[in-house]
């Protein structure tokens, strides 16, 4: 059985890595595919409020966006 510090390791790898991961894939699709005008409030959003900034992102503006700008 995994002792207190096995399972903190354990949760890095499995949740915290890929969720800091998917804050970054964010990041940088905001940054390269936003329109100007869009890109420093969503940049902001996503920077500042973290992993749930990264969700909002991926859930409301990544798809309107690739539906009005084909990308």
């Amino acid at each position: 059985m995994a002792g207190g510090g096995e399972l903190i390791i354990i949760m890095m790898i499995f949740v915290m890595l890929p969720l800091t991961g998917l804050w970054v894939w964010m990041i940088v699709d905001c940054a390269t595919h936003e329109p100007p005008q869009d890109k420093l409030m969503w940049l902001l959003i996503t920077i500042l409020a973290g992993v749930v900034g990264s969700i909002i992102y991926l859930a409301y503006r990544r798809p309107l966006r690739r539906r009005q700008y084909g990308r």
